[in-house]
């Protein structure tokens, strides 16, 4: 229950046991850094909103009556409850400010949060990232649910009721082994409806990858993609699988950029169809981001995306 209006304000009792402690107004004044004058005057208004004598005035100076020595005992709990919340929550407020619970997609975890991090830790040294690696969708969830303050996510679209910031962008790749088939046609590319009609090895269902690259292929061609080869969750599973001969996949140019430069995997074009997609910052409209968040955003767009 809310204190009455007339004992809300603490302020005039920290005054008054300021004259309890140092036996004098004056010397209370002196000590919360006011005039004699001034403190009279705050004195005067708080027995006016109590209805109560709290001093007795002579020439000599002033001193507590007994109705001002008991407000005083009961202000001093008071007040010292009142420094406990404040330091409370400011405690609350370091910890919170000293920790920056994020959430990230497979991609941007492995391959781009490591740069922004470096850049971030060089700027804001006293706050710890708590990083969780999650599919798009289940970052998407962890920010809802306020497990993460902010998320990185890889999908086609905005998650629903987060804001959504564009932080990086990057191009998906089909990638097979040396000497499948498909690398007969080059740098013409792979019929998108005949990429559409393969099964791939992909990642499993919530994974903006797989979101993305089917939405794709379901707009050029009309019809939803068969079924996948293999569902693995980790991406280097699915490299390996690529280039033992198991399949081809469609994944992120930053994870296969490595296995492409060391031959282990022969990348290829698909003729007609856009892989380009954003990388997105998502967080709740209903809760600020805090310093700590804004700078990793900042170092996220100041950091350009590298493909290898």
């Amino acid at each position: 229950m809310p204190l009455p209006r007339r004992v809300s304000d603490l302020a005039p009792f920290e005054l008054l046991l300021a004259v309890a402690r140092l036996g004098s107004l004056g010397a209370a004044a002196r000590d919360h850094g006011i005039s004699q004058p001034a403190a009279s005057s705050r004195m005067r208004q708080l027995e006016r909103r109590l209805g109560l004598t709290l001093l007795d005035r002579s020439p000599r100076g002033s001193t507590l009556t007994p109705e001002g020595a008991l407000v005083a005992d009961w202000a001093r709990a008071a007040t010292d409850a009142a420094a406990a919340l404040e330091a409370g929550i400011g405690s609350l407020a370091r910890a919170a400010h000293a920790r920056l619970p994020v959430a990230a997609s497979l991609t941007v975890a492995e391959y781009l949060l490591p740069h922004w991090l470096a850049r971030f830790h060089a700027v804001a040294r006293d706050t710890a990232v708590s990083l969780t690696t999650l599919n798009s969708e289940d970052v998407a969830a962890a920010v809802r649910s306020g497990a993460a303050r902010l998320g990185f996510v890889e999908g086609p679209e905005d998650p629903a009721g987060l804001v959504s910031r564009t932080v990086a962008r990057d191009t998906l790749t089909l990638i097979v082994p040396p000497g499948h088939p498909w690398t007969r046609y080059g740098d013409g590319g792979v019929p998108a409806a005949e990429l559409a009609a393969t099964p791939l090895i992909t990642r499993e269902a919530g994974s903006g990858t797989r979101r993305h690259l089917d939405r794709a292929l379901r707009l050029h061609t009309g019809e939803e993609p068969v079924p996948p080869l293999l569902e693995l969750s980790s991406t280097t599973a699915i490299k390996t699988a690529v280039g033992e001969g198991v399949g081809p996949a469609v994944l992120s140019s930053l994870a296969s950029a490595g296995d492409v430069a060391a031959g282990s995997v022969v990348p290829l074009p698909v003729r007609g169809l856009d892989l380009t997609r954003r990388l997105r910052a998502v967080h709740r409209p209903d809760r600020p981001l805090g310093e700590a968040a804004r700078t990793l955003l900042d170092c996220a767009r100041e950091l350009p995306v590298s493909h290898g």
